[in-house]
């Protein structure tokens, strides 16, 4: 995705609620609005594969929410910042089941997965990977279609890089889940 600045005006949480309404999309960081264009078509379909992927083992275990593309992540108030995932999962013990939805998720997720768009700028990605980690999520994943490769990006240990012929797996924050890499680059009708 490529995100641009608009300008430098703060404006709230609130606000950009209603910038999306208006069909103007973007986030916020730090009471800054950055428009977010869309990505290619490739980047929708991996998005849409580790989704997938995810979900075939969390919905049937009943273990959390998963939360696909566009969803805002609200990590900080006053001024606000809003993120949005490609996917991310959060469990139950942190978003019980049942307890109204807010407007954004305002706990930090359990796994969040950026999917690299061929227009971003790779240190912007990383950068947002760590903003992740930095506000509790425990487990990153950036997946980049071009490279073929997932980046898994730990709080508390090294990051490591997977080629298409390695196994993602949870670790412990979603154990027992795993995939073949080339699964989630499965792109059959692109």
């Amino acid at each position: 995705m490529i995100v641009v600045k608009e300008n430098t005006r703060l404006i709230t949480a609130d606000e950009l609620l209603r910038l999306d309404s208006a069909g103007i999309r973007g986030e916020l960081i730090r009471g800054v609005f950055y428009r977010i264009r869309p990505s290619e078509v490739r980047h929708g379909i991996v998005s849409v594969n580790i989704c997938y992927l995810l979900g075939t083992f969390i919905r049937p275990k009943r273990l959390g929410h998963l939360v696909a593309a566009r969803t805002g992540v609200q990590l900080e108030w006053n001024p606000d910042t809003v993120r949005e995932v490609d996917c991310a999962y959060i469990t139950y013990a942190k978003w019980p089941r049942g307890k109204r939805n807010p407007d954004y998720i305002q706990v930090p997720p359990d796994i969040v997965v950026e999917v690299v768009s061929s227009a971003d700028y790779p240190p912007s990605v990383n950068d947002k990977a760590r903003m992740w980690l930095n506000y509790g999520v425990p487990l990153v994943w950036v997946v980049n279609p071009g490279c073929r490769t997932v980046e898994i990006h730990w709080s508390d240990g090294p990051d490591v890089t997977l080629g298409e012929d390695d196994t993602l797996d949870g670790g412990a924050v979603l154990p027992g889940f795993t995939c073949p890499v080339r699964d989630i680059f499965d792109l059959q009708n692109f």
